[in-house]
């Protein structure tokens, strides 16, 4: 309602009532009301006088009551004192010290607002006004308070505004904001830089004056720095980002310490630029450009990559047990080697690294196919400007050819070169089949070459192509042209391609057209297949269904459901490939009929071995013999021998009817592995079975050679084992036996015998050679001629030691129970005889020599010996003698001992006399000067030196030089009133 009016209470008699209004200030209507009209409330209950306000949205200010006469100047008074007793106040301060005044997390202003909670404080962004509201008392408070803040902080802080463009705004930020935040920290500031939205060059610093001024120094000066900066585009190929990057960035952390002033910029992966960015001062960016553009040409060197075509059948052999050749090609070669993965059909292994190490690793790759397999190589002449027709559109011709030819590979020289050597190499054999088709194709390509495409659906190629490709070769016998069919990386799977002589394509394409038109004619047929049969076509998915439409042009062949105990199978397809889908249907009827089932009994403990690795190798039996293999469920836990074996019903073998059955010797369960298929399939099967078997065979080893056949933690031992694809047994050191066990196939013993017996022919060779290298002698050498054959640092002991082969040892000279004369020689017996020659030889000299003494003057020694003895070493080598100067304290300063051969000794001593003359003139002219140079105070000089002594300071009386006693009013006077300490400048502000 417009009019708030209180309700009146009905007097007990009517009285006259009046109304009065008076101008009441808008913003004070509210405190006129309070909160939920409370205030008009009290007032009516005080005076029995109603308050009408005017609404909120009308701009009239007069305030109505209504009441008796003498009760209306009571209910003016207090409507005025509600009016007045809140009010509204405003404080000036700029807008940028708004949020000093509030504080961090409010803390300043919440120490007003506890004081006075009932003051609201209002700032408004962007004004330079604070307003107060509440009651007046309380505002007035808060205000002086805040005016004294506003006061003290315009005293205290200062801002500062920067222009800098903003495209340089992020780098002043730095990475996640350290740059910045390190500045705010460093210098106590506040530092506001525009959003990217806004486009704004403005950056206003905020704080104590002094900080203000040297943070906007700092950002000024990373500013221009930024300006001077030079930006550098750097083209790296792509593929090697992620090189130069590393594997968790740790490459490009070291590239960004070496230039922490540059900033690197890697394109997004999605973009395929090649483009780098580099950022910093000029001569940085030139530096760090040098640095990554060798690091490339580096890349690109290790970067060389040929591709080698192997047959897929020795990648196993070139990988090595658990990988061991492979490993150790890589490393050799220092190359990376990556092998197709398992499933693929892809032959080729590429090798990337060094060009020279790629072709020595390739060349042992090759020459491990080689050893394994009856391959040649041959190289046919072809001119290089056919070799593109030959190898056709994405190499579908060259790969037909070798194809048909029995997976021989073809090799072209690489485009450009001018070579028209085409190398083949596989089996002879297939070789020679290739090379001749090869030159075949190349005469036709040179006389006339002739080419028509032809379509057929995908599903048709395979009976196009025929079982092994019969067919196909049918049409190229009659003909003489090529036929191509597109292979799975083809994108278009219809294509099929004629080629060679138009009259030879043209009869083919007559040939084939009719075949397809045939497949296109489809035509629905039936068959009898007794039922008992059925599951062998329906299981696995229908596998067996799969593979006759793959093979027969996509026939569909429809058996009856399950339970209808129907014969009837039905086919639909094209005609030609109907009829073969039956005829094939009908052989694996026969073999079926034909199957029988045998066991095998080979013990449980040979099954692993025996599948292979994920079943390859039963899986490869299975294909070769066509049949089924089926093992029997492990045992979990065998029965011990002299234990009854349990039956199948749990009964004990001694009770009941099965325990007479049971035969000792009768195979257990758990050792037959059933065989089916056609009998003589099963048994030629069974023999491949047995054949992988392993066997046992042991080897006679003396017992101390077995801990170098085991080798450093087993790792000769386990080299034994991968090379011969064996494992091998070495009896436990305490059982003492020479008996070593070698198991594995039968095919792979031999050669596991023959390399062990080879090996331990090897250790009794080294064992023979260590017994002749461990010959002993000894010496009688005077000590004091010791440190002689030792010599300088051991140089001459260690030269006759490397000369002879040989390890001499000196005795201990803390140990009294060794004969100190003794020098002990060991090594081969004519070694240690010519080393013992050698000491002796030395010895002799040394008897021969003579030690003679020589008075120099001592202040001279300091100039013969040199800086770290240089100049005495060099007198010692040049007259082959020792010289000993005396030590300090000794009984003569000035004796020299010059020992070494007589007249070695009297050259030495004439050159060091010589030389004692001249440096002796030196000293006396220089102590000549000494006594102009510096007052004669001989006395003073020659008594012992103090220390640092301070002298005639004014506690020092003539005798006393104790430390000043700092509490004496002597020793220390006081000059006048006392000066306050000085503040530090870094010290709290008061």
């Amino acid at each position: 309602p417009p009019v708030i009016d209180a309700p009146v209470p009905l007097p007990p008699q009517k009285k006259k009532t009046t109304t009065i209004a008076v101008e009441v200030k808008k913003s004070q209507h509210k405190y006129v009301i309070g909160p939920k009209g409370n205030s008009l409330q009290e007032i009516l209950e005080k005076t029995g006088v109603s308050v009408e306000i005017p609404p909120t949205d009308s701009s009239s200010e007069t305030v109505i009551l209504r009441g008796e006469p003498e009760k209306l100047g009571q209910a003016l008074t207090e409507v005025y004192a509600k009016a007045n007793s809140f009010t509204v106040s405003s404080v000036s301060a700029p807008s940028w010290l708004h949020r000093f005044i509030i504080g961090k997390k409010g803390q300043n202003l919440a120490k007003i607002t506890q004081q006075m909670p009932k003051v609201h404080i209002e700032f408004t962004e962007g004004e330079d006004k604070i307003t107060l509201e509440g009651p007046t008392e309380d505002v007035n408070v808060a205000q002086e308070q805040i005016e004294v803040m506003v006061k003290d902080l315009i005293n205290r802080m200062d801002y500062a505004e920067i222009n800098v463009d903003h495209k340089f705004h992020r780098h002043l930020i730095g990475k996640n904001g350290a740059n910045i935040n390190r500045i705010k920290d460093l210098y106590k500031v506040s530092v506001r830089i525009p959003p990217d939205n806004e486009k704004s060059n403005l950056i206003r610093i905020e704080g104590d004056p002094q900080g203000v001024q040297q943070a906007k120094k700092e950002l000024l000066e990373l500013a221009s720095r930024m300006e001077n900066e030079r930006t550098k585009d750097l083209i790296i190929e792509q593929k090697f980002h992620r090189t130069i990057i590393g594997q968790k960035g740790e490459r490009i952390r070291e590239i960004r310490e070496k230039f922490p002033e540059v900033i690197i910029n890697f394109p997004d992966p999605a973009h395929k630029s090649d483009i780098v960015q580099l950022r910093g001062p000029k001569n940085e960016v030139e530096k760090c450009t040098k640095y990554m553009q060798k690091m490339v040409a580096d890349l690109v060197e290790n970067s060389f990559s040929i591709s080698v075509p192997i047959f897929k059948q020795f990648h196993k052999n070139i990988i090595g047990k658990g990988g061991a050749n492979i490993k150790k090609i890589r490393e050799e070669s220092n190359t990376k080697i990556d092998l197709p993965a398992e499933n693929s059909n892809s032959e080729t292994i590429v090798i990337t690294g060094k060009r020279a190490n790629c072709e020595a690793a390739r060349h042992r790759i090759l020459a491990i196919q080689k050893e394994l397999a009856n391959i040649t190589e041959v190289e046919v002449s072809i001119p290089s400007k056919l070799h593109n027709s030959l190898i056709g559109a994405k190499g579908r011709f060259i790969r037909s050819i070798m194809e048909e030819c029995g997976g021989v590979h073809i090799h072209f020289p690489t485009e450009g070169s001018g070579s028209d050597t085409v190398t083949i190499r596989g089996p002879a054999q297939d070789v020679e089949k290739a090379k001749k088709q090869l030159l075949h194709l190349a005469e036709e390509k040179q006389t006339k070459s002739y080419t028509v495409d032809l379509r057929a659906k995908p599903e048709y190629h395979k009976f196009l192509i025929g079982k092994g490709g019969g067919n196909i070769r049918k049409v190229r016998d009659n003909t003489g042209a090529r036929i191509i069919f597109p292979t799975s990386e083809d994108k278009d799977q219809e294509l099929i391609t004629i080629m060679g002589t138009e009259e030879a394509v043209k009869e083919a394409q007559k040939e084939l057209e009719a075949l397809i038109k045939n497949l296109d004619n489809v035509v629905e047929d039936s068959m009898v297949v007794d039922p008992k049969h059925h599951r062998h076509f329906v299981i696995r998915r229908g596998q067996v269904l799969r593979e006759i439409a793959d093979e027969y042009g996509g026939v569909m062949v429809s058996f009856p459901r399950s339970g209808t105990q129907s014969d009837k199978v039905t086919l639909k397809g094209a005609k030609d490939c109907v009829e073969a889908a039956k005829k094939r249907i009908q052989e694996i009827i026969e073999d079926l009929e034909a199957q029988v089932t045998i066991e095998c009994t080979i013990p449980q403990k040979f099954h692993r071995s025996i599948m292979g690795p994920k079943g390859s190798r039963i899986q490869q039996i299975t294909r070769d013999y066509g049949v089924q293999i089926k093992f029997p469920d492990r045992e979990e836990n065998p029965a011990p021998v002299a234990e009854p074996a349990l039956q199948e019903n749990g009964e004990e073998g001694g009770e009941g009817k099965d325990g007479k059955d049971a035969d000792p010797s009768s195979p257990k369960k758990c050792d037959i592995i059933i065989i089916s298929g056609r009998r003589e399939k099963c048994e030629a099967a069974k023999e491949a079975l047995q054949a992988l078997v392993p066997v046992t065979t042991e080897v006679e080893v003396p017992f101390d050679l077995h801990r170098y056949i085991i080798g450093q933690k087993g790792s000769g031992i386990r080299k034994m084992m991968d090379e011969f694809e064996v494992n091998i047994q070495v009896p436990a050191p305490e059982l003492q036996s020479d008996i070593i066990t070698i198991t594995g196939l039968a095919a792979n013993l031999d050669r596991a015998k023959a390399g062990l017996l080879e090996r331990v022919k090897e250790l009794q060779a080294e064992q023979e050679d260590r017994a002749l290298r461990s010959f002993k002698l000894t010496v009688t050498v005077d000590p004091k001629y010791h440190p002689k054959i030792i010599g300088r640092k051991g140089a001459v002991i260690t030269q006759i030691r490397t000369e002879h082969e040989v390890n001499i040892q000196f005795p201990d000279k803390d140990d009294e129970s060794q004969a100190q004369d003794q020098i002990t020689i060991t090594g081969y017996e004519k070694n240690a005889e010519a080393a013992r020659d050698a000491i002796m030889k030395i010895v002799g000299e040394l008897e021969q020599m003579v030690s003679e003494d020589v008075t120099l003057d001592h202040r001279v020694h300091a100039r013969i010996i040199g800086a770290r003895g240089k100049a005495i070493r060099k007198i010692m080598d040049e007259f082959k003698v020792d010289i000993r100067f005396p030590q300090s304290g000794a009984p003569d300063p000035n004796c020299v001992t010059v020992t070494g051969l007589p007249e070695n000794v009297e050259e030495a001593i004439d050159h060091i006399l010589n030389l004692e003359e001249e440096y002796l003139a030196d000293v006396v002219d220089n102590e000549a000067m000494q006594v102009y140079m510096k007052p004669s105070s001989h006395e003073e000089s020659k008594a012992p030196s103090k220390g640092f002594v301070v002298r005639d300071a004014p506690w020092a009386t003539v005798n006393n030089e104790k430390a000043p006693d700092m509490s004496s009013s002597e020793d220390f006077p006081s000059f006048g009133a006392q000066v306050a300490p000085k503040t530090l400048p870094w010290g709290p502000k008061r």
